[in-house]
């Protein structure tokens, strides 16, 4: 299942994200800084999302929030909506 997630406070508008078995299988961001957001997406790829989002979470850029940030943000909501899913 993809997870779409509207950031708030970042340049990036949204965050499409997929996670299997407590591992990240895509990510891609909406807008932002091309090169970060693009890398960013690739180096979460494969990796536990649980770790993801404790690694990512508090960075800040502006707003007291940045794109890593919403990703955390992100992390946390698809894997909430796939508990709910699995009820």
């Amino acid at each position: 299942m993809t997870y779409h997630y509207k950031t708030r406070g970042t340049c990036s508008t949204a965050i499409d994200i997929a996670i299997e078995n407590g591992v990240i299988t895509s990510c891609a961001f909406e807008r932002g800084c091309r090169g970060n957001t693009q890398g960013l997406s690739r180096m979460v790829i494969g990796r536990k999302a649980e770790e993801v989002k404790t690694i990512l979470r508090g960075i800040e850029c502006r707003n007291g929030t940045s794109c890593p940030d919403q990703l955390s943000y992100a992390i946390e909501e698809c894997l909430k909506a796939s508990e709910t899913e699995a009820l």
